[in-house]
């Protein structure tokens, strides 16, 4: 009788305690699995900045792009990670997204440490690996600075479009002569030594008179849903920036993601952990949001239909 009535104690101690807890709304976010997105959100997690910026993060970790996108699309989850163009595509569509800034890595041009290559000139008569295909951010930028600079990149080198992992291998194999790819395949060549990068995408940015530190990756959020949940949003957008601030503040809490990041060996470690913190975008600006709908023009975006201004998120000041 005695344990029985502890018992009922406890429990009641129990429902008394999850009643006088916060009621905190749900923030449902689809995210790669391995995705260098899951990295920053996990740590919100981990360290309660949902909590304490009022909602609670529920992450739903999907295993490749497309999924991540049937799920916000669907409904499935309020959010997921997507580029630029994916976001400007959607509003020409008729379902506008309002995009809050995660990162502005575009990708990186990598070569062996050996190479010739250091300019954009230098790659014609190369075979160059492009990794997302023809439509690739980094490629149509590349290409644009090619054709300022009287080189048209499409005639004067071999063009091979594959997986970033298969040209990682092309690459090592001497299949190709340079990859343009992503920023964390690259991260992941030159953390194994013996590979560089050839120049910045930043300096391309430069040369089309653009902002070096774009937000060309985002958090998206179906922009009728965002509207109606706007402290929400604010929530995650303020924990965002805490947890950038604490990932670029150290090493030590990269140590408990290392395995998110595939545990991987010092070298590659250091160059992932550097190139994450490299890309935490700026506040956004009114000319930083003019030049993200200048770089949707440039990579093929209807100029007469972009995305306004009031899709691109701002922090509340």
């Amino acid at each position: 009788m005695a344990a029985l009535l502890c018992l009922l104690l406890g429990l009641a101690g129990a429902i008394h305690a999850r009643e006088g807890a916060p009621d905190f709304p749900v923030l449902s976010v689809s995210v790669l699995q391995f995705g260098t997105a899951h990295w920053e959100l996990d740590h919100i997690r981990h360290r309660g900045l949902d909590r304490a910026h009022g909602y609670q993060l529920v992450l739903q970790p999907v295993a490749n792009l497309p999924a991540s996108r049937l799920a916000v699309t669907s409904g499935s989850v309020n959010g997921a990670v997507a580029d630029l163009l994916w976001a400007q595509s959607r509003f020409e569509a008729g379902a506008p997204y309002l995009y809050v800034p995660f990162s502005s890595q575009i990708g990186d041009i990598v070569v062996a440490e050996s190479s010739s290559v250091r300019s954009v000139a230098d790659l014609a008569n190369k075979r160059i690996g492009v990794a997302g295909g023809p439509d690739s951010k980094g490629w149509i930028l590349l290409k644009k600075v090619a054709q300022q600079q009287g080189i048209d990149l499409e005639t004067s080198a071999n063009i091979q479009f594959a997986a970033p992992p298969l040209l990682s291998q092309a690459l090592k194999r001497g299949q190709v002569d340079v990859i343009v790819t992503y920023w964390h395949f690259a991260a992941r060549l030159r953390g194994e030594g013996g590979w560089r990068s050839a120049f910045g995408m930043a300096e391309l940015l430069t040369e089309l008179k653009l902002d070096r530190n774009l937000p060309v990756l985002g958090y998206v959020f179906p922009a009728a849903w965002a509207r109606e949940h706007r402290s929400l949003i604010d929530g995650f957008a303020a924990s965002l920036a805490e947890a950038k601030a604490e990932l670029a503040a150290g090493e030590r809490p990269w140590q408990r993601l290392r395995s998110l990041m595939g545990n991987p060996g010092e070298g590659v470690f250091a160059a992932l952990r550097e190139g994450f913190v490299a890309g935490n975008p700026a506040p956004q600006t009114d000319q930083r949001i003019a030049d993200l709908q200048r770089l949707m023009t440039l990579t093929g975006a209807d100029p007469d239909n972009l995305m306004p201004a009031s899709l691109f998120y701002r922090r509340q000041p």
